[in-house]
């Protein structure tokens, strides 16, 4: 009887035919070498997503020219077949729009959530499917483990390159179908295993999170593709007392202190940005706690409904920490209570749900923050 291989498929790695993403980084094309190395069948899949020719070559982004060279060096190294998907329409549409419109409404987006969710694991998971591949395989850094055809996520092990946050959104179909296997390396090993591979890209830096927004200038990309988005309006206090003017709310976010360019006796700090009235609410960072969470078009990732029967956690921003909370779901929206306090949660940002056991912190599900 043939035995599970080492990413839980009950077929010899000869025989297992795998689609790996790679965006011409080390975290795939690491992944690519390993699933090689291992005997798997290999076909690598690199997606152009947008149009780089005016980003500048100080920056570091995935999926533009450089990346795309970069992944199919990969491929002829590893002797394996390469493919590159032209997805650069539907990027904008389901990505860059969204991410424009959601900072107009006064929200603060999260495009690798909506790419994610979007073009990679849509549209290159339907790809996988087409080309009768048993698993779609990346190299984020987070751990999957497959028991009888169900796959649950767990954080990665590594807590500083961990990504599953930005997964949260990963349907239960996709999740049986996708695997990670660095959710189980860190960033060290990670290259240590590249450079073994003798990969031209062992020591690449890292790409910024969103690949699109040269040197994290997103006002720009806002102004190219909105010009007229860039409206004055009135800086308030709590008290509802114009206290100054803002030359676009696209350029504050929740929490925000520098740039409000407002002399008080104390720190202000960006409280609320009401999108109807163009208008910015300053105050103390007092203001800016909260406790209570509503959340929008909720998704379960979870197999297990007990789950929310034990002691929670969430986590309301990538950079942020696991709080202890309650969560009282109702269908596709959820009220989140959470146990400590927490300053600055933005609306547009997810709130990600945990729960710890023996084999580290699952991945519940999550949603969108409302309010």
């Amino acid at each position: 009887m043939t035995k599970l291989n080492s990413i839980g498929i009950n077929k010899d790695p000869k025989n297992t035919l795998v689609v790996v993403a790679m965006s011409g980084g080390v975290d795939s094309s690491t992944v690519a070498g390993i699933m090689k190395q291992e005997g798997y069948k290999v076909i690598g899949i690199t997606l152009k997503l947008y149009d780089d020719t005016k980003i500048t070559s100080k920056s570091r982004q995935c999926c533009a020219g450089q990346d795309i060279i970069d992944a199919k060096r990969v491929a002829s190294k590893l002797g394996i077949e390469h493919k590159i998907l032209y997805y650069q329409s539907k990027f904008k549409q389901g990505v860059i729009d969204n991410f424009v419109d959601s900072y107009l409404k006064g929200e603060t987006p999260i495009p690798c959530v909506q790419c994610n969710q979007t073009v990679k694991f849509k549209d290159l998971f339907q790809e996988a499917k087409n080309l009768n591949a048993d698993a779609l395989v990346t190299g984020h850094y987070v751990k999957s483990i497959t028991n009888n055809d169900v796959t649950e996520m767990y954080r990665g092990v590594d807590l500083n390159r961990d990504q599953s946050y930005f997964l949260f959104n990963t349907t239960k179909e996709q999740l049986n179908y996708l695997r990670f296997p660095l959710g189980n390396y860190n960033k060290k090993e990670t290259r240590e295993i590249a450079r073994k591979l003798e990969l031209n890209v062992a020591d690449k830096p890292d790409s910024q999170d969103i690949c699109f927004v040269p040197n994290g200038d997103y006002a720009s990309v806002i102004e190219k593709l909105r010009p007229n988005s860039f409206s004055k309006g009135n800086i308030k206090n709590i008290d509802g007392k114009v206290i100054g003017v803002h030359e676009g709310i696209i350029n504050y976010t929740i929490g925000q202190r520098k740039g409000i360019k407002i002399a008080d006796k104390d720190p202000l700090y960006v409280i609320k940005i009401d999108a109807g009235k163009n208008e910015i609410i300053v105050g103390s960072k007092e203001h800016l706690v909260k406790r209570k969470i509503k959340l929008k078009n909720i998704n379960i990732i979870t197999n297990n409904e007990k789950d929310f029967e034990k002691e929670l956690l969430v986590k309301v921003r990538s950079t942020g920490k696991l709080l202890k909370a309650k969560i009282n779901l109702n269908k596709l929206e959820a009220n989140i209570d959470l146990l400590e306090d927490e300053y600055g949660i933005s609306p547009g940002q997810a709130c990600v749900f945990y729960f710890k056991n023996n084999e580290g912190h699952k991945v519940l599900g999550g949603g969108w923050i409302k309010n």
